[in-house]
């Protein structure tokens, strides 16, 4: 079964809690262990608990800390925006869920209340929450006080936007309906709506809407004279007492709420003795106006009455009172038994559970957006710590990316350079690099070694001890031998150094893997809503069709390492059968190749790039394919497409390119962009990582 599902409403007061409570019921009822996770919650006071969240872990006994029900606050999500970091909320979240995810077998999540009216802010951010979780959604919508044509139009309109972000819509929830329109509602939305949408229309229930004495208090800032113990009393219909008494019980209905001037006491005592009486209605609680407290001879008869019932003062005048009273919008909290009890009921009555249970168990989500993908790397990267080399230690940007790496605990890492040098950068940065280690490779207790070990590796090539020496003070040398001799266990560099000056060393004396001959390249395209690995674009300058197919194999391999079901497209200028020319001749050899030496992968090629990865294009051009409008594997023919394309994606689309990884060396080193970013080093260094960990 998938492990979660995503509720998001579409407006503030939609009922959402509704779906919430009755569809955990259904889920413990069928597994030992449900989490609940709200991504952000609106700011509290002193302490207090979120209330959605106190309330579904008492009232379900969840085993869940509060402060790890939630991702973010309201005021921290507007933080980060207005500083430029939309980047960290969903990191923050997606990291927080994580921890829930891991120790429980579901885990429920509740989208964003929309506590201010109509904001577009939360809307956005429920889609990004869900896409980036890859998350199936139940969305809630309140139909009180709109047309058919307002109701159903932004439903529609809503899943639509959904649906084109690539999540699916499982179940569309229309609640607070007139009684007599739930199956006008029903069939409306069944028309325009995939069928695969489960539909459930639930009906307006008055008490779920009245509010409590507590809530009462709370928004008309009243004081309790009486009854504190009954304060969570459900209210029913309210009225003013403002007739004379044999008039006013007349008027009297069940769990009235009963609304006065504080000096009236003929109301205030009849009221009372009403409650009493089997011949009238119960009552919920009074609420004396004007800021008039009763005479003392009053409160003392109203002490006797043993506080059956709140009595609450208030200052607002009576006209005031009622109107604020009649405007609370009311919630579900963990004391309100009755409002828990009610949504419960009408989930099990109107909301098919079974059928959406069904439907998550067969749901496999098919997005996976760069946010996911590198969060996914840094968990596999800290699963087994590894020992990362970083030879150009004095650029800000090295420094930058390996405090940070550090903070994290992803990996160890070993700066080379300078040591005073590099002091003084991060101290001009405000960087911390206490837990890093900085070697000067011409200071180094181990140079002489590695020295000497060079010169034996090398020595039929020409090269004596005063040749290997000097190779040794280069940083790029010096790195690839700490890797070759174990003391890391793999290097990034590139930033300031040449692709060639870079990887030279690992050809040198690190070498191929058995069975390897060529070294090649892949690149991980992280679009919005999958991650494409790009090969090769940054080796090899003209392949010819044995090397073409190893890169092919090569990628495949290390798709499929780092979690990516590999499709293969041997991109050309033509598809299928339908070019002619030595270019596509060669493609079309390599692709050949490939499936004699790996039968069980799925290739295509010749193919053009639109037609592997657009459905529609694919399925015009090669009906037949595997591949075609799915590929997640691109094999370009040489560098100068490869190069280009993947340059074109990550500028135009806003693509994070992971990336260059080299492919068939013996041990990992990977060369960065000389016009890198802090970011690519960071994400470089734990692809690094996670190929070590491979070795």
């Amino acid at each position: 079964m998938n492990k979660s599902v995503y509720v998001a409403a579409l407006e503030s007061h939609s009922g959402k809690s509704l779906f919430v409570l009755g569809f955990m019921r259904l889920l413990l009822g069928k597994m030992a262990k449900v989490g609940y996770f709200r991504p952000v919650i609106d700011d509290t006071q002193n302490g207090e608990v979120d209330n959605h969240i106190q309330t579904v872990l008492s009232h379900f006994d969840l085993a869940l800390e509060p402060e790890s029900a939630y991702g973010l606050t309201q005021s921290k999500v507007i933080e980060y925006y207005n500083n430029g970091r939309e980047g960290d909320i969903l990191d923050e979240i997606i990291a927080k869920y994580k921890k829930v995810e891991e120790d429980h077998e579901f885990t429920l999540v509740e989208g964003s209340d929309f506590s201010k009216e109509g904001s577009v802010l939360e809307f956005d951010l429920n889609l990004d929450i869900a896409k980036n979780l890859g998350f199936p959604v139940v969305l809630v919508d309140n139909g009180r006080g709109k047309t058919l044509e307002e109701f159903c139009g932004n439903v529609e309109s809503a899943v639509t936007t959904y649906t084109n972000k690539g999540i699916e819509i499982i179940a569309v929830i229309a609640n607070k309906l007139r009684p007599e329109n739930l199956e006008l509602v029903r069939d409306t939305l069944a028309k325009s709506l995939s069928k695969n949408i489960i539909i459930a229309t639930v009906p307006r229930v008055k008490n779920l809407s009245h509010p409590t004495l507590k809530e009462i208090v709370h928004n008309l800032n009243g004081k309790i004279l009486f009854g504190e113990e009954h304060i969570d009393n459900q209210t029913g219909s309210f009225g003013v007492g403002a007739m004379q008494l044999h008039n006013y019980l007349n008027h009297l209905r069940d769990r009235s709420l009963v609304i006065t001037p504080g000096d009236r006491s003929d109301i205030i005592l009849g009221a009372l003795q009403a409650n009493l009486s089997e011949n009238h209605p119960s009552i919920s609680g009074m609420l004396l106006t004007g800021g008039i407290i009763p005479e003392p001879s009053i409160l003392k008869l109203l002490e006797g009455f043993n506080n059956a019932v709140p009595i609450i003062s208030v200052e607002q005048g009576t006209f005031d009172a009622t109107y604020q009273v009649g405007s609370i919008k009311s919630k579900i909290y963990a004391e309100s038994k009755q409002k828990i009890a009610t949504s419960i009921s009408l989930f099990n009555q109107h909301v098919d559970g079974e059928r959406i249970l069904d439907r998550l168990s067969t749901f496999e989500s098919g997005i996976t957006t760069p946010r996911m993908f590198q969060y996914n790397l840094m968990q596999r990267a800290k699963k087994e710590k590894k020992h990362i080399v970083l030879p150009e230690g004095e650029d800000p940007r090295i420094l930058e990316a390996a405090v940070e790496l550090t903070e994290l605990d992803i990996v160890q890492i070993t700066l080379l350079g300078d040591p005073k040098k590099i002091e003084n950068k991060a101290l001009q940065l405000g960087l911390d690099i206490s837990g890093l280690e900085i070697i000067n490779p011409v200071e180094a207790s181990n140079f002489n070694d590695y020295a000497s070990t060079f010169y034996e590796l090398r020595k039929h090539k020409g090269v004596n001890m005063d040749m290997a020496k000097d190779l040794l003070h280069d940083v790029s040398y010096f790195g690839t031998m700490m890797v070759y001799k174990g003391h890391a266990d793999g290097m990034v560099s590139g930033a300031v150094h040449t692709t060639q000056h870079t990887i030279r060393p690992a050809l040198q004396f690190i070498k191929t893997k058995p069975g390897i001959k060529v070294v090649s390249s892949v690149f991980f395209m992280c679009l919005e809503t999958r991650v494409s690995v790009f090969g090769d674009c940054a080796i090899n300058p003209n392949p010819n069709a044995e090397q073409l197919a190893e890169i092919a194999i090569s990628s495949a391999d290390s798709a499929r390492n780092f979690g990516i079901e590999p499709k293969v497209a041997m991109l050309s200028y033509s598809s299928g059968s339908s070019g002619k020319g030595e270019d596509v001749e060669r493609v079309r050899e390599a692709t050949e190749i490939v499936k004699k030496q790996r039968p069980e992968l799925a290739i295509e090629g010749p193919i053009q790039y639109d037609a592997a990865v657009d459905p529609l294009v694919g399925k015009s051009k090669l009906p037949d394919s595997e591949v075609a409008g799915q590929a997640s594997v691109l094999i370009f023919p040489d560098l100068n497409t490869g190069n280009n394309t993947y340059k074109a994606v990550q500028r135009e689309t806003g693509a994070i390119a992971i990336g260059p990884m080299l492919q068939g060396l013996n041990k990992p080193v990977n060369d960065l962009s000389r016009g890198c970013t802090v970011d690519d080093v960071f994400n470089t260094v734990i692809v690094t990582a996670i190929q070590a960990q491979e070795n």
